[in-house]
């Protein structure tokens, strides 16, 4: 992912459209490590704080099976038992909804049919290596391009919903 001010501005507009976020443990542990206080990590451009405020804020919850509760913090609530009951529960409270990222919870989620809406941002590099999205699901899910949006770095955001 290339940082920059397009992309973390659009993070905080899609953060401030969920009324919680919904993370595995690698993830979450990732994002509580790198958004850590500035006093902790050392200082960080004046652009990125928005999105620091706001992810610091948000709601969270983590599903995982080996974390116990006095090891997550950071605003955020352990998600355990059965992964499909559990979300369907958090979908159906009232408000704007769930945000999700990562690899192997969106993966589990696609395969209960639980994500409404999917996000990709296609950066101008190639890597070469690391995970692939939804590597294994079982079944096609066909998509309807909703929106898409260019940043200056490249970077293009496609925004699809499920086709019904």
């Amino acid at each position: 992912m290339i940082a920059d001010e397009d992309s973390h501005r659009h993070a905080v507009e899609n953060l401030d459209q969920a009324d919680a976020l919904l993370f595995g443990r690698v993830t979450y542990q990732m994002l509580d490590a790198a958004w850590l206080p500035p006093a902790r990590t050392g200082p960080r451009p004046d652009w990125m704080e928005p999105f620091a405020r706001t992810i610091d804020a948000a709601k969270k919850y983590v599903v995982s099976s080996t974390l116990r509760s006095d090891q997550v913090d950071w605003n955020a609530e352990l998600v355990r038992g059965d992964l499909g009951q559990a979300v369907q529960q958090l979908k159906r409270e009232p408000g704007k909804g769930l945000l999700t990222g990562g690899v192997t919870l969106p993966l589990a989620l696609a395969e209960l049919g639980l994500i409404d809406e999917y996000e990709f941002v296609v950066h101008p590099r190639v890597a070469g290596h690391g995970p692939t999205l939804f590597a294994g699901l079982s079944k096609l899910v066909d998509l309807r391009l909703v929106s898409r949006k260019e940043f200056g770095s490249g970077a293009v955001v496609l925004r699809y919903e499920l086709k019904r």
